[in-house]
C-alpha cells in the first residue's frame, strides 16, 4: 500500500544485509589451497539455502546453491559448470581467485547506515529494499489534497457537443493526472465562470476543502481574469508573472491560509509551468546536457522551455524540438518527451549543448 507515497521517516538498516556470506552461483565452496593439480577433492557437505551449515571439513568442498550460506573455513566458490564431477569427488576446470563467487555479508546494507530518507517516494524499487531489511510497515506522509479550477465560460466537458465559441476544458484532465501521477488527492474539480463574486465564492469553498488550489487561466491581465484580483482582494499574492516561456501570468498565492497556484490558461503552459513548479525530495533534478538539433534566432528575455524529445543521430544523441512551439499546442506535448531549456538572452544553433529534462524525470 506504500506504492507511490512519500516516506515520513528516515529508515536505517536494522542488520547487515545480507545476513552472512552466501553463494552467487550453484557450484561447491571450498580453500583455494586445498587445491592440488589433478587431485580430486572429496565433497563432504551438502548446504540448500536456508539452512545453517557446519564448517567445512579440512580438505574437501562443499555443495552449495545460490544464496546457500558459505561454511565457515570456505574462501572460493567455483560453479558447477567448471566443475567434472567424479567418483572420487571434484575436479576443479579453472583458475579459482580466492572470494570469487561469494555475495559478503553487508554488501548490500550495513546495519546502522540509513537506506531510505524521509521525503523519499516509494517506488516498486523501495518496496523491495525495505522488505529485504524485514520493514513489515511504514509510515508515510498523508496524501496532498488538491483542487483544481479551470476557468473561463468557453469551457464544456468533453461528451458535450460545442456550442459557437466553446472549447473543451483539457486541462482539467491534464492537471488530474499530473496530480494523481504525483500522489495527490483530487478533491474538488470544477469549472470557474468568469465572474468575480463566482471566482471568490468558489476560491473560498476549495480553500477550505483542500492542502493546495491549482487554477487554470484568469491570472493574465484581460478583464474576464478574476483570479488573480480575487488573491489580491480576499487573500494574498505573493507571486504574478514569471520570466519563463511558456508560461509568463504564473501566480502564487493564499485564501484563508491555504497556498493557490494559479497556472496559464493555455494547455501547453499548464504542462510545462506545473512540472517546473515541482519541488521533489531528497534529490534535485539533474537533467541531462545534450546537443541541439534546432535553431532559435532571436534571444528572449525569459527562459524557455521547449517541448523537446531525444533522438538519434550517427553522431549520438541530440534533442529535437517541435516545430510548433505555441502555447496552445497541446499536441506538442504528446510528440515531445521533455523539456530543453534555454537561457533567457540566448540564441541556439545546432550543436549546442542544452539541458534536457525528460517528462519521466
Amino acid at each position: 500500500d506504500s506504492l507511490g507515497r512519500v516516506l515520513a521517516e528516515n529508515h536505517y538498516v536494522p542488520a547487515d544485509v545480507p545476513p552472512a556470506d552466501n553463494g552467487a552461483v550453484d557450484g561447491y565452496a571450498l580453500r583455494k589451497q586445498d587445491l592440488h593439480g589433478d587431485r580430486p577433492i572429496p565433497v563432504s557437505a551438502r548446504i540448500p539455502a536456508g539452512e545453517a551449515p557446519k564448517p567445512l571439513e579440512p580438505c574437501t568442498a562443499a555443495r552449495i546453491f545460490i544464496g546457500s550460506e558459505i561454511p565457515e573455513g570456505a574462501d572460493s566458490v567455483v560453479m558447477q559448470e567448471r566443475i567434472e564431477v567424479t567418483e572420487s569427488g571434484i575436479l576443479v576446470q579453472a583458475e579459482v581467485d580466492e572470494g570469487q563467487n561469494i555475495r559478503r555479508r553487508g554488501q548490500d546494507l550495513t546495519r546502522g547506515d540509513l537506506a531510505l530518507a524521509k521525503g523519499t517516494q516509494v517506488r516498486p524499487n523501495e518496496m523491495g529494499l525495505l522488505a529485504s531489511m524485514g520493514v513489515a510497515r511504514v509510515a508515510v506522509l498523508a496524501r496532498l489534497k488538491v483542487a483544481i479550477l479551470a476557468t473561463g465560460d468557453e469551457l464544456v466537458d468533453p461528451g458535450t457537443p460545442l456550442g459557437p465559441g466553446q472549447i473543451y476544458n483539457s486541462n482539467r484532465f491534464t492537471l488530474m493526472g499530473l496530480l494523481t501521477e504525483a500522489g495527490c488527492e483530487v478533491v474538488l474539480c470544477e469549472t470557474l465562470r468568469d465572474k468575480r463574486e463566482a471566482t471568490r465564492e468558489t476560491l473560498q469553498r476549495a480553500a477550505e476543502a483542500a492542502d493546495l488550489v491549482i487554477t487554470s487561466g484568469g491570472v493574465s491581465v484581460g478583464e474576464e481574469d478574476h483570479v488573480r484580483a480575487v488573491l489580491e482582494e480576499s487573500g494574498s499574492l505573493s507571486l504574478w508573472k514569471m520570466a519563463i516561456k511558456p508560461g509568463k501570468p504564473v501566480a502564487f498565492g493564499a485564501i484563508g491560509g491555504t497556498p493557490v497556484l494559479g497556472l496559464p490558461g493555455n494547455p501547453g503552459s499548464v504542462l510545462v509551468t506545473f512540472l517546473i513548479r515541482q519541488g521533489r525530495n531528497p534529490k534535485p533534478l539533474s537533467g541531462e546536457r545534450i546537443p541541439a538539433d534546432f535553431t532559435i534566432d532571436s534571444p528572449s528575455i525569459r527562459r524557455e522551455f521547449v517541448r523537446a524529445r531525444k533522438e538519434s543521430r550517427g553522431s549520438g544523441p541530440v534533442v529535437a524540438a517541435y516545430p510548433n512551439q505555441s502555447s496552445g499546442i497541446l499536441s506538442s506535448t504528446c510528440w515531445a518527451d521533455g523539456l530543453a531549456v534555454v537561457p533567457e538572452n540566448s540564441t541556439v544553433s545546432p550543436g549546442d549543448l542544452l539541458t534536457y529534462y525528460s517528462f519521466a524525470e
